[in-house]
């Protein structure tokens, strides 16, 4: 699978808000875990870079390991 084809299979959930922040899970398809640091959260320079797109701001603040 291509870059472009990885793209397209981001997953972006509905927005969820709180009385303070407006939250999105983005989950990768297994092809493009490989691009994500283990050891750091990204930043948006490093998510962008991978191909993720979110509204200019949005800040990396968990990952979740993938599921079998």
């Amino acid at each position: 699978m291509n870059r472009e084809e990885m793209q397209r299979n981001i997953y972006y959930s509905d927005k969820y808000y709180d009385d303070e922040f407006e939250y999105r899970h983005v989950v990768l398809p297994r092809e493009m875990v490989k691009l994500v640091p283990k050891t750091h959260l990204m930043s948006e320079e490093e998510w962008r870079g991978i191909g993720v797109q979110q509204s200019k701001g949005w800040v990396h603040y968990m990952t979740h390991s993938p599921g079998k």
